[in-house]
């Protein structure tokens, strides 16, 4: 066990994530049990840069497990791209003797501790927080369990008012370069079309659907944002094939991001932010801790960087029940 480490510093960075809090009051928790103080940084890399911290404690933080977003607040650093910026970061983890540092975020979060370890030699740790569900590593990331039951509600809420008025819904749900939200969230709604970017054959498929759309029933598809087709050329190519159709968009948007977290991310946060703290007495440096299996991993930054695949059965799934 490495007993050299007195002082850890850790933030929360990028999009807020349900389950952060859940994670900080676990890394606080492991982190008093082993004698060691941990101190926050507010804004990410912001202020890491500013020197922007505050003492954690875990009973204080014990009552917040439930809160979503970050109490520690979250941005996104352009200060810290430069060398100048990381050379001002390290200045403060030297004044206020930080001996490692644990960084909740996404694989822009975990490329940023790489580009720092070229000048800073203590220990860095990841945790994997992002609704997108977007990195390698691990099969779950804090938030993404909340993001689509948050998802599922709003849906299943549309599908009411579209049955009731015999309408074609386009939902678009969050995600960005990843289809995860959206074909977790459109297979449990029932959706009848599901578009997402690791697909180039839904689209193709909810056409020849819709062409002779005239039913009782609702008709809903869920379209990932960083889907290539977007929801408003979805909609201006289905009132081509069906100029008849009753047709409205819903972005659900940043409120997948809010609201507390679900059971799952609440306990991923508590098993994912002990296993950081283990891996530093461990003596572990550069690596993310995730879930593979439902067994705790640690995988080296160069690798999280790589985007978490949708895997072949899920990609069956969405062609069965787009048929």
């Amino acid at each position: 066990m490495d007993s050299t480490i007195k002082h850890i510093g850790v933030f929360t960075s990028g999009g807020d994530s349900p389950g952060m809090n859940a994670a900080l009051y676990a890394i606080t928790k492991t982190a008093e049990v082993n004698g060691i103080n941990v101190s926050g940084f507010r804004k990410g890399y912001e202020g890491l840069i500013d020197g922007d911290l505050v003492q954690l404690k875990s009973h204080e933080l014990q009552k917040l497990t439930q809160k979503g977003g970050t109490i520690l607040k979250t941005a996104r650093s352009k200060r810290f791209l430069e060398l100048e910026g990381r050379k001002k970061a390290l200045q403060t983890l030297n004044v206020n003797k930080i001996d490692a540092l644990i960084a909740i975020g996404g694989d822009g979060t975990f490329k940023g501790l790489l580009a720092f370890s070229e000048i800073c030699d203590i220990p860095f740790i990841g945790i994997p927080g992002t609704i997108d569900n977007d990195i390698s590593g691990t099969d779950y990331t804090l938030g993404f369990d909340s993001a689509v039951n948050t998802a599922i509600e709003s849906i299943d809420k549309i599908r009411d008012t579209a049955e009731s008025h015999n309408r074609v819904f386009i939902v678009e749900v969050m995600g960005r370069d990843s289809g995860y939200i959206g074909i977790h969230s459109g297979l449990m709604v029932g959706a009848d079309a599901i578009l997402i970017p690791e697909s180039d054959t839904d689209f193709i498929n909810l056409l020849d659907k819709v062409k002779h759309y005239d039913s009782d029933d609702a008709f809903l598809i869920v379209v990932s944002e960083g889907d290539e087709i977007g929801a408003e050329l979805v909609s201006s190519k289905i009132k081509e094939v069906n100029p008849n159709v009753d047709l409205r968009i819903t972005k659900l948007g940043h409120v997948q991001r809010g609201g507390n977290p679900s059971a799952l991310d609440r306990m991923l946060g508590i098993r994912l932010g002990v296993a950081a703290i283990d891996a530093l007495l461990q003596g572990k440096n550069n690596v993310m801790v995730g879930i593979l299996n439902n067994q705790l991993h640690l995988t080296p930054f160069e690798e999280v960087v790589k985007q978490h695949k949708i895997n072949d059965e899920l990609q069956d799934l969405l062609k069965l029940f787009s048929s």
